[in-house]
């Protein structure tokens, strides 16, 4: 009993230097700042709110995954950055009431990014695909595709796209598709 007068005292508590009463900032704020910065071009400004965001609400799933991309690509925390991620993909499904898939796309959207800050384009690949699932026209996700670029087929087709051959023979096809034609 004790300890929650002594919660409610420090929510209800002022500010010793204003001695005005503390500001709650609700997650839907912060994300909106968060949003705010990245369209700015600032991802360490929105990392910082984001961290300060997830210190006060850790359970919630729009927080966890937008930190887990700012992790991934402003800190270069790769690896908790895309747990993050998946873990706030999680939690959203898992809540699974009507509507939910809506939100599936920003999720993906997310994941994506952390790896492809990580460098795990296959994995970045797949998560858009997802995305994708369940919203076709999802403008960031299909720019982020279109970043990425298309890989073309492999040149020997029966071997892996890794393997020498493919790789030479690729690489000098290409060459000589980019030179210029010197016959005229």
């Amino acid at each position: 009993m004790k300890e929650q007068d002594d919660t409610k005292k420090s929510v209800n508590a002022n500010d010793p230097v204003t001695n005005a009463p503390y500001e709650v900032i609700k997650p839907g704020d912060y994300l909106r700042a968060v949003k705010a910065s990245l369209q700015k071009g600032n991802q360490k400004e929105a990392f910082g709110l984001l961290q300060d965001a997830a210190l006060q609400y850790p359970d919630d799933p729009f927080i966890l995954s937008y930190y887990g991309c700012l992790q991934a690509l402003v800190d270069r925390k790769y690896r908790a950055g895309v747990e993050k991620c998946k873990q706030a993909l999680s939690m959203i499904q898992q809540e699974s009431s009507f509507g939910e898939e809506m939100l599936y796309p920003g999720f993906y959207l997310n994941l994506g990014r952390a790896y492809v800050a990580a460098g795990k384009k296959d994995d970045a690949l797949d998560a858009f695909k997802k995305g994708l699932k369940y919203n076709s026209g999802h403008r960031d996700i299909l720019n982020e595709l279109r970043a990425l670029g298309k890989r073309q087929k492999a040149v020997v087709p029966f071997l892996d796209r890794s393997n020498p051959i493919n790789k030479y023979i690729g690489l000098i096809l290409r060459k000589s598709n980019e030179a210029p034609d010197k016959k005229r």
